[in-house]
């Protein structure tokens, strides 16, 4: 069994940091579009609204436990923006992530297709009163412009990344590693209870396209991209502007004061000893002879 294991063990450390991410989001949208489709398809009589936020909130924590990963890739272009992930990585973690929801939103598609079927009275539909679509990716409200839309997004992913930023910088933040993805967790929670009703608080490029890809392909045809006048990309485009708008923020207004930042810039630049060492030593050898 261990030599077996020895073989399937992967040397690319960019494609095991690929597989951390794909499987992260598994797990947080197993958890999440599992609990949308477990209040819709029950009509809220297993679940309400809330067990909605908890099930994206425990799927963040539990997801970011089992990979360590970023699980967003709005997330993977701040820390690139910030030079704290190389750029190079980026489209391959966009492309994992993408990968892990759709085939999450493939296991709830699976595990709920009676349920679906039954409450969409046999058919697939994107809108009106049994819409099922709902249950994979964010719509908006009827009354929700997309400009509004936007504005939205951008104030929740914002939101979310001062909290992912604070909590993982290691400077300024006392918070143990362990506690880290129950707080961002709690951030995901708080910002679903508060910002939510407008348009789903996707906050999450991947989280969005890869379930809305899946219904696509699966039965809910075209309209999952034409309905809320074109409204699918506005998760994609909006969480991305809001995280550099987050990022900005905590840079600017956290950051840059940090006293340790500060004692690190105040700090006179030592000149390199190799070659002054060597110097000193052998004029101390002259003085002896």
């Amino acid at each position: 069994m261990e030599r077996l294991l020895r073989k399937c063990r992967i040397r690319s450390q960019l494609v095991r940091e690929c597989m951390a991410e794909c499987l992260g989001v598994y797990v947080l949208i197993l958890f999440g579009c599992g609990s949308v489709a477990q209040v819709t398809t029950t009509e809220d009589k297993k679940g309400q609204y809330l067990s909605i936020n908890l099930g994206f909130a425990m799927g963040v924590t539990f997801g970011v436990f089992v990979s360590r990963a970023h699980l967003n890739p709005a997330v993977t272009l701040s820390l690139c923006v910030l030079g704290r992930h190389p750029w190079m990585k980026l489209p391959f973690y966009a492309f994992f992530q993408a990968l892990g929801a759709f085939l999450a939103a493939a296991t709830v598609g699976l595990q709920y297709y009676d349920a679906i079927r039954v409450y969409g009275g046999g058919e697939l539909t994107v809108t009106g009163p049994t819409a099922t679509a709902g249950i994979f990716a964010t719509y908006p409200a009827d009354y929700l412009s997309v400009w509004g839309g936007v504005v939205d997004q951008v104030i929740g992913t914002a939101a979310l990344l001062l909290c992912v930023l604070a909590l993982g910088d290691q400077k300024n933040s006392p918070v143990p590693d362990g506690l880290q993805p129950v707080l961002v967790g709690a951030a995901v929670l708080v910002i679903g209870i508060s910002m939510g009703s407008n348009s789903g608080y996707a906050l999450n490029p991947a989280r969005d396209f890869g379930p809305r890809l899946f219904t696509y392909i699966a039965g809910w045809g075209v309209e999952v991209f034409e309905a809320g006048g074109g409204w699918w990309w506005v998760p994609i485009v909006a969480p991305c502007g809001g995280a550099l708008l987050g990022t900005l923020i905590y840079e600017l207004m956290i950051e840059v004061h940090h006293p340790l930042r500060l004692a690190e810039e105040q700090m006179p630049r030592q000149e390199p000893t190799e070659g002054k060492m060597g110097l000193e030593l052998e004029e101390d050898c002259e003085k002896s002879t």
